[in-house]
């Protein structure tokens, strides 16, 4: 576990310029990026849990498990999931004894999803579904315990805004958690995962959602997020206290944690 304990600036390209980001290796207007993520995720969302479990052999699972392992969730916590549409942490942290979680998604088909699995489940007063956006999210200040997100905000268009609203939203004492694919530490993993990543991923995207240029996308976004210690200060940098990161999978992905103090 990595403490970032002081609040450097952070680090060079680790944001966007003025006028244009990136949708994974392309440049493309800032107005262009939200529309662009929006048709991979409609196109995939009833294949996504299960393309999750299949690319990453189900370790995912054990990913998450270790998020809410960390959250140490409490009875009374009300749990603000952010880019949770199709319900997997939500479900998680009711099951772990959670009180209340909103879940929030700008894609409406992934949300779809999520209501879906939560009827089969029987969650049906303990789970309230939220179309949002994570740069402006439709949540009182200071209102939830705890806010976590799993692998959506490489996707948003400005992360330092998103980080912003997530201290917004988290009351005084309340946790931040992002589970987000990070940079490969172990030499012989990377030379292993990056043929994984460009190669197998959008065959099996092809083979399993008809949609290869998605998983295609995923490889290339995962590059582009800023590696685990630029993160954390992007973090501190919105004004988040006591920082630090997991790297799980030997970086496959990390955690990040954080309070509002």
């Amino acid at each position: 576990m990595v403490s970032l304990m002081s609040k450097p600036k952070t680090a060079p390209g680790a944001g966007q310029d003025a006028d244009a980001t990136h949708f994974g290796f392309r440049t493309v207007p800032l107005a262009e990026k939200a529309p662009l993520v929006a048709g991979v995720f409609s196109s995939v969302a009833d294949r996504y849990d299960l393309m999750n479990d299949l690319m990453s052999l189900g370790i995912h699972r054990a990913w998450k498990a270790a998020m809410l392992d960390w959250l140490a969730v409490r009875p009374d916590m009300h749990l603000l999931d952010v880019g949770g549409g199709t319900g997997d942490i939500a479900f998680r942290f009711l099951d772990r004894g959670g009180r209340a979680v909103t879940v929030l998604d700008v894609n409406p088909a992934m949300l779809a999803v999520g209501r879906n699995r939560a009827l089969d489940a029987g969650h049906l007063r303990d789970v309230s579904w939220v179309c949002g956006d994570a740069e402006r999210l439709p949540v009182r200040d200071a209102s939830v315990d705890a806010y976590t997100t799993a692998f959506c905000l490489r996707n948003v268009t400005r992360i330092d805004r998103a980080l912003a609203e997530a201290r917004r939203v988290l009351k005084p004492g309340g946790r931040f958690l992002c589970l987000e694919f990070s940079r490969v530490t172990m030499s012989a993993l990377r030379r292993l995962y990056d043929p994984y990543s460009f190669r197998v991923l959008p065959a099996l995207g092809q083979m399993v959602t008809g949609n290869g240029d998605a998983y295609r996308y995923l490889a290339e976004s995962i590059r582009r997020f800023p590696p685990q210690q630029d993160f954390a200060r992007m973090v501190a940098d919105a004004g988040l206290d006591l920082v630090r990161y997991r790297n799980l999978s030997g970086g496959i992905a990390a955690l990040h944690s954080a309070w509002r103090t």
